[in-house]
């Protein structure tokens, strides 16, 4: 195959891209604007699921290394009351390995011949030379022309204009995200509370929501439906003013659960939340592919990382399977790109629903027990 293959962004989308494009023979140079693979830290942890996630690795060669990054027992989950009172605690296991988002990053890249991924190039613009072949133009002034590009490059992708006028929008929720370290130690109350896997303590439009990591870390996502102008008026340079306010929308919380706020070891970092429209696809353009958050950011729903490596696997083999094609090859990949990533999408708003809407906690509640919420 002569087409030289140029992904943007060495998330886990585009290395598994890059991976089973290896897996079959086909070279491909991955960019990435971090200036290293350790420049920050890769988020928490994730639950890779058997329909997309885990087929994804098995296209890529890599199930026994994602077997020996799974952390037992962390797909525990419990919901508490606003109160501290225990309202679902089950620990058994629903075929959805933890992992860390770092750590399955890194067999991914170490499976990839060196040189692969090329740090420190920001993508500055694209532009269509015709012909299917586009021009990539870096932040250091450097270009590259590619015949088939593909946008893995998340969210405010710079590719995504070359298929779709299509922008993120705010969802009406922030995440703010903060750490506790060693908490079994320094937080005992904490830690116990949070259990050895998922926390959930939820009430309408608001929750904290916590994850143990490797060790004694506690990982926390504080999710609030406020509008952007709201978190605009909070100064999250200084995070024990920031604390404060944010621990004010959970007044009358059991201090096990407002110390996942106030005690942080990290400052807090909020995190808004956007979403492309759920129905969001393109017309075929030549020589140029979009994948995970790129082609179908939608709110946090446990998917998009699966999903992410799914649609680079796919790809990636669509690819092989058309290897003088380019073009039947990338149809081939977006025709059930669409309909799965609406699926997705519209999976994730209603369990955004669950999780935040009028009847929650009792709303997730049901769907951990098989019971009819009313919602």
């Amino acid at each position: 195959m002569d087409t030289h293959i140029t992904i943007i962004g060495a998330g886990l989308g585009g290395l598994t891209l890059a991976r089973v494009l290896h897996v079959h023979g086909i070279p491909a140079t991955v960019y990435e604007a971090e200036p290293a693979p350790t420049a920050r830290a890769q988020g928490g942890m994730l639950d890779i699921h058997e329909d997309n996630g885990q087929p994804a690795l098995a296209a890529a060669g890599l199930t026994e290394e994602f077997r020996g990054l799974v952390l037992e027992g962390r797909e525990a989950t419990r919901v508490l009351a606003p109160d501290g009172t225990v309202l679902f605690d089950d620990d058994s296991t629903r075929g959805r390995p933890e992992v860390l988002r770092g750590e399955l990053r890194r067999i991914l890249l170490d499976s990839l011949p060196a040189g692969t991924v090329r740090w420190g190039h920001k993508v500055s613009g694209v532009r269509a030379l015709g012909e299917g072949r586009h021009e990539v133009t870096f932040a250091d002034g450097t270009a590259v022309t590619t015949s088939l590009l593909v946008g893995a490059d998340g969210a405010w992708s710079r590719v995504r204009p070359l298929l779709s006028g299509a922008a993120p929008e705010y969802t009406g929720k922030s995440y703010i995200e903060t750490y506790l370290y060693d908490a079994d130690t320094r937080h005992p109350a904490v830690a116990k509370a949070v259990g050895g896997g998922s926390l959930f303590a939820l009430a309408p439009g608001k929750g904290i929501q916590a994850h143990r990591e490797s060790g004694g870390t506690l990982h926390t996502y504080v999710a609030l439906s406020r509008p952007r102008e709201w978190f605009a008026d909070i100064d999250f340079t200084d995070s024990v003013t920031a604390a404060e306010r944010i621990t004010r929308e959970f007044d009358g919380w059991a201090p096990e659960l407002t110390a996942l706020i106030t005690e942080s070891d990290t400052p807090l970092v909020l995190r808004p939340l956007y979403a492309l429209p759920v129905e969001h696809r393109w017309d075929r353009v030549p020589g140029v592919a979009l994948l995970g958050d790129a082609a179908h950011l939608s709110a946090p729903n446990g998917e998009g990382a699966n999903l992410a490596m799914y649609d680079g696997a796919e790809l990636g083999k669509a690819l092989a399977a058309h290897p003088d094609d380019p073009e039947a090859a990338l149809t081939a990949y977006e025709q059930p790109l669409f309909p799965r990533s609406a699926a997705a999408a519209v999976d994730g708003a209603d369990l955004n629903e669950v999780l935040f809407g009028d009847n929650t906690p009792q709303s997730l509640l049901d769907m951990f027990t098989g019971g009819e919420s009313t919602r």
